[in-house]
Protein backbone atom coordinates (compact mmCIF):
# COMPACT_ATOMS: atom_id res chain seq x y z
CA UNK A 1 0.00 0.00 0.00
CA UNK A 2 1.31 3.16 -1.07
CA UNK A 3 0.61 7.00 -0.96
CA UNK A 4 -0.78 8.02 -4.50
CA UNK A 5 1.72 9.66 -7.11
CA UNK A 6 0.38 13.21 -8.33
CA UNK A 7 -1.07 12.63 -11.43
CA UNK A 8 -2.99 9.57 -9.70
CA UNK A 9 -4.07 12.52 -7.36
CA UNK A 10 -5.34 14.56 -9.76
CA UNK A 11 -7.59 12.14 -11.56
CA UNK A 12 -8.77 10.53 -8.38
CA UNK A 13 -9.61 14.20 -7.25
CA UNK A 14 -10.87 14.83 -10.93
CA UNK A 15 -13.39 12.19 -10.37
CA UNK A 16 -15.13 13.15 -7.09
CA UNK A 17 -15.38 16.64 -8.22
CA UNK A 18 -17.77 15.43 -10.42
CA UNK A 19 -19.79 14.06 -7.59
CA UNK A 20 -18.66 15.86 -4.08
CA UNK A 21 -19.49 19.70 -3.50
CA UNK A 22 -16.64 20.02 -1.31
CA UNK A 23 -13.30 17.93 -1.59
CA UNK A 24 -11.18 19.67 1.61
CA UNK A 25 -13.10 18.12 4.16
CA UNK A 26 -13.05 14.29 2.52
CA UNK A 27 -9.45 15.11 3.73
CA UNK A 28 -9.51 17.86 6.44
CA UNK A 29 -8.14 17.07 9.79
CA UNK A 30 -10.40 15.05 12.33
CA UNK A 31 -11.07 16.50 15.88
CA UNK A 32 -8.68 13.59 17.42
CA UNK A 33 -6.31 14.57 14.98
CA UNK A 34 -6.32 12.05 12.63
CA UNK A 35 -7.04 12.45 9.03
CA UNK A 36 -8.41 10.75 6.22
CA UNK A 37 -5.81 9.73 2.98
CA UNK A 38 -5.86 7.83 -0.24
CA UNK A 39 -3.54 4.72 -0.37
CA UNK A 40 -3.29 2.34 -3.52
CA UNK A 41 -2.82 -1.00 -3.55
CA UNK A 42 -3.04 -3.75 -6.35
CA UNK A 43 -4.50 -0.49 -8.68
CA UNK A 44 -7.59 -0.03 -6.04
CA UNK A 45 -7.79 3.69 -4.82
CA UNK A 46 -8.63 3.14 -0.59
CA UNK A 47 -10.02 6.35 2.05
CA UNK A 48 -8.21 5.48 4.86
CA UNK A 49 -7.34 6.96 8.43
CA UNK A 50 -3.82 8.03 8.34
CA UNK A 51 -3.14 6.15 11.61
CA UNK A 52 -4.69 2.87 10.42
CA UNK A 53 -2.34 3.47 6.95
CA UNK A 54 0.15 3.90 9.13
CA UNK A 55 -0.10 0.30 10.73
CA UNK A 56 -0.49 -1.14 8.07
CA UNK A 57 3.28 -1.11 7.00
CA UNK A 58 3.98 -3.90 9.23
CA UNK A 59 1.42 -5.73 7.43
CA UNK A 60 4.00 -7.23 3.29
CA UNK A 61 1.64 -5.28 0.32
CA UNK A 62 1.00 -9.14 -1.47
CA UNK A 63 -0.70 -10.33 2.18
CA UNK A 64 -2.65 -6.93 2.55
CA UNK A 65 -6.63 -7.72 0.42
CA UNK A 66 -8.07 -3.99 1.95
CA UNK A 67 -8.39 -1.50 3.93
CA UNK A 68 -10.49 1.31 4.49
CA UNK A 69 -12.82 2.08 2.05
CA UNK A 70 -12.41 1.34 -1.45
CA UNK A 71 -13.05 4.32 -3.39
CA UNK A 72 -12.53 2.72 -6.95
CA UNK A 73 -10.14 1.25 -9.25
CA UNK A 74 -7.21 3.09 -11.26
CA UNK A 75 -6.99 1.37 -14.89
CA UNK A 76 -4.34 0.69 -16.83
CA UNK A 77 -4.62 3.87 -19.10
CA UNK A 78 -4.58 5.75 -15.99
CA UNK A 79 -8.52 6.66 -15.78
CA UNK A 80 -10.22 6.00 -12.60
CA UNK A 81 -13.45 4.43 -12.27
CA UNK A 82 -15.65 4.56 -9.17
CA UNK A 83 -16.89 1.81 -7.50
CA UNK A 84 -20.16 0.90 -5.61
CA UNK A 85 -18.17 0.57 -2.28
CA UNK A 86 -17.78 4.59 -2.41
CA UNK A 87 -21.44 5.31 -2.24
CA UNK A 88 -21.81 6.03 1.76
CA UNK A 89 -18.96 8.90 0.92
CA UNK A 90 -20.54 9.83 -2.47
CA UNK A 91 -23.86 10.03 -0.34
CA UNK A 92 -22.54 12.14 2.62
CA UNK A 93 -20.63 14.71 0.36
CA UNK A 94 -22.80 14.85 -2.44
CA UNK A 95 -23.39 18.02 -4.67
CA UNK A 96 -26.37 16.98 -6.69
CA UNK A 97 -28.93 14.78 -5.69
CA UNK A 98 -31.79 12.45 -7.04
CA UNK A 99 -34.72 10.40 -5.00
CA UNK A 100 -36.76 8.10 -6.56
CA UNK A 101 -39.78 6.98 -6.26
CA UNK A 102 -40.28 3.17 -5.10
CA UNK A 103 -41.82 1.89 -8.26
CA UNK A 104 -38.41 3.36 -9.94
CA UNK A 105 -36.37 1.86 -7.13
CA UNK A 106 -36.18 -1.25 -8.26
CA UNK A 107 -35.15 -0.99 -11.96
CA UNK A 108 -32.83 0.95 -10.49
CA UNK A 109 -31.61 -1.51 -8.46
CA UNK A 110 -31.70 -4.20 -11.32
CA UNK A 111 -29.09 -2.07 -13.98
CA UNK A 112 -31.60 0.50 -14.94
CA UNK A 113 -31.32 4.33 -15.79
CA UNK A 114 -33.28 6.71 -14.23
CA UNK A 115 -36.50 7.75 -16.13
CA UNK A 116 -38.39 11.07 -15.50
CA UNK A 117 -41.66 8.74 -14.25
CA UNK A 118 -39.67 7.63 -11.53
CA UNK A 119 -38.23 11.07 -9.98
CA UNK A 120 -40.18 12.32 -6.96
CA UNK A 121 -37.50 15.44 -6.60
CA UNK A 122 -33.97 16.34 -7.54
CA UNK A 123 -31.76 19.10 -6.33
CA UNK A 124 -31.85 22.83 -7.91
CA UNK A 125 -29.88 23.63 -10.42
CA UNK A 126 -28.68 20.39 -11.24
CA UNK A 127 -26.82 20.72 -14.54
CA UNK A 128 -26.09 18.70 -17.41
CA UNK A 129 -23.79 15.24 -17.39
CA UNK A 130 -22.72 15.99 -14.23
CA UNK A 131 -22.63 13.13 -10.83
CA UNK A 132 -25.65 12.86 -8.24
CA UNK A 133 -26.21 10.61 -5.93
CA UNK A 134 -29.61 8.74 -5.77
CA UNK A 135 -31.63 8.30 -2.72
CA UNK A 136 -34.74 6.71 -1.96
CA UNK A 137 -37.47 8.72 -0.95
CA UNK A 138 -36.48 7.31 3.05
CA UNK A 139 -33.10 8.75 2.07
CA UNK A 140 -31.44 5.25 1.78
CA UNK A 141 -28.28 5.71 -0.93
CA UNK A 142 -29.53 3.46 -3.66
CA UNK A 143 -26.37 4.21 -6.63
CA UNK A 144 -24.73 7.18 -8.52
CA UNK A 145 -24.67 8.24 -12.15
CA UNK A 146 -24.78 10.94 -14.15
CA UNK A 147 -27.71 13.43 -15.25
CA UNK A 148 -28.37 13.05 -19.33
CA UNK A 149 -30.13 16.20 -18.92
CA UNK A 150 -30.10 19.47 -16.54
CA UNK A 151 -32.87 19.79 -14.16
CA UNK A 152 -34.78 22.68 -16.47
CA UNK A 153 -34.23 20.43 -19.42
CA UNK A 154 -35.66 17.57 -17.12
CA UNK A 155 -38.67 19.04 -16.48
CA UNK A 156 -40.13 19.63 -20.02
CA UNK A 157 -39.48 15.55 -20.57
CA UNK A 158 -41.86 12.67 -21.59
CA UNK A 159 -42.60 10.28 -18.49
CA UNK A 160 -39.90 7.41 -20.82
CA UNK A 161 -37.20 9.86 -20.95
CA UNK A 162 -33.80 9.34 -19.11
CA UNK A 163 -33.20 11.79 -16.52
CA UNK A 164 -29.83 9.62 -15.10
CA UNK A 165 -27.44 7.75 -16.43
CA UNK A 166 -26.44 4.72 -13.68
CA UNK A 167 -22.74 4.48 -12.63
CA UNK A 168 -23.59 2.30 -10.20
CA UNK A 169 -26.09 1.28 -8.11
CA UNK A 170 -26.33 -1.69 -4.81
CA UNK A 171 -27.65 -4.48 -6.47
CA UNK A 172 -23.69 -4.54 -7.95
CA UNK A 173 -22.77 -6.27 -4.56
CA UNK A 174 -25.05 -9.23 -5.49
CA UNK A 175 -24.95 -8.95 -9.16
CA UNK A 176 -21.22 -8.94 -9.45
CA UNK A 177 -19.86 -10.61 -6.28
CA UNK A 178 -17.25 -12.71 -8.20
CA UNK A 179 -15.71 -9.94 -9.93
CA UNK A 180 -16.60 -7.08 -7.35
CA UNK A 181 -13.11 -7.88 -5.16
CA UNK A 182 -11.20 -9.36 -7.83
CA UNK A 183 -8.19 -7.71 -8.59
Amino acid sequence: MRPLTEPETKTVFAKLANYCSDLKTLIAPLDDGDRYVLRLNHSRVYYVRLSIANMATSVARDQLLSLGTCLGKLTKTGKFRLHITALPILAEHARHKIWVKENGAQPFLYGSNVVKAHVGRWSEDCPEHSGVVVFSMADIPLGFGVTARSTAEARRLDPTGVVCFRQADCGEYLRDEDTLFAG
